[in-house]
């Protein structure tokens, strides 16, 4: 994407995010104070966050709007969906709002790069395969160990049964105690 294309994005989310501001301040009481304004333009010039626990993935509640729409698929309209429905507490809230605008594939594409770790002990099976390249299989092997003292644990047990490839490539995706 050239610069200028993600400034006119950048341009229509600061017009959005001004709009939002002042139907939020309208519907005000006397007693609420409004949060103070941070010019949109300001946050869109900062560099991106680092990458959530050194995974080098995006996360989605901090990442900016010119680093959301650089992703595969991430048109003006996914990105301004995503930053409208921050924050994000769990993947599956994320997928909520994906699923109604990028195909599976397309979804499998952008969590390699925008993720929120899983703690995997306590993950839904429905937020382990959203980890791109988990069928029902590798879900249920996942899901068998459980639960995981440490990443050693997990790196010994998903090692042996799937290789120590494989286990590092997941080990991105999550959280162990």
């Amino acid at each position: 994407m050239t610069r200028a294309k993600a400034r006119c994005a950048l341009c229509r989310v600061g017009a959005l995010a001004a709009l939002g501001a002042l139907a939020a301040a309208g519907c005000a009481g006397p007693e609420d104070t409004p949060a103070p304004a941070v010019p949109y333009s300001d946050a869109a010039e900062m560099e991106d966050p680092e990458p959530a626990s050194g995974s080098g993935f995006l996360d989605p509640n901090l990442a900016t709007a010119a680093a959301l729409t650089s992703l595969p698929g991430m048109s003006d309209s996914v990105t301004l969906a995503v930053i409208a429905g921050r924050p994000y507490s769990s993947m599956l809230a994320l997928d909520r709002v994906l699923s109604r605008h990028l195909s599976a594939q397309w979804r499998d594409s952008v969590y390699t790069r925008l993720w929120i770790p899983l703690d995997l002990n306590t993950a839904s099976s429905d937020e382990i395969m959203l980890i791109p390249g988990v069928d029902t299989r590798l879900r249920y092997e996942l899901e068998e160990y459980r639960p995981y003292d440490g990443i050693d644990e997990f790196r010994r047990d998903i090692g042996e049964q799937l290789g120590p490839e494989e286990a590092a490539r997941l080990e991105r995706y999550i959280v162990l105690p």
